[in-house]
């Protein structure tokens, strides 16, 4: 049983920074390409950032571009995603995703585990 578990998520004012960390059990993280998402309230799940089993590609939402990163540390099970620059539109549920698929997608539908989330909160 595949299990990811999200943590990092708090308030934080604008122009701050944060790092969120998905753990991974129940299989080795290298079988899978790996993706965060993020979910407003009232809104539908929005694409934040992938990326690909060995880390060589990435992919990021357009609003993210050159304030977020996303890495993974295979040795560890663990996906990272760190946020600088916070904005208040930036606040929601944060979710891990993983696929069996090498590459990087950025539709929910495409991926196969979901882990529960961790909120972040951007004040103004």
């Amino acid at each position: 049983q595949v299990q990811l578990v999200e943590s990092g998520g708090q308030l934080v004012q604008a122009g701050g920074s944060l790092r969120l960390s998905c753990a991974v059990s129940g299989r080795t993280i290298s079988s899978y390409a790996m993706g965060w998402f993020r979910q407003a309230p009232g809104k539908d799940r929005e694409f934040v950032a992938a990326i690909s089993r060995n880390g060589a590609h990435t992919d990021y939402a357009d609003s993210v571009k050159g304030r977020f990163t996303i890495s993974r540390e295979n040795a560890e099970n663990t996906v990272y995603l760190r946020m600088n620059r916070l904005k208040p539109e930036d606040t929601g549920v944060y979710l891990c995703a993983g696929r069996m698929i090498v590459g990087v997608a950025a539709i929910a539908t495409e991926y196969d585990y979901w882990g529960r989330g961790t909120q972040v909160d951007v004040s103004s």
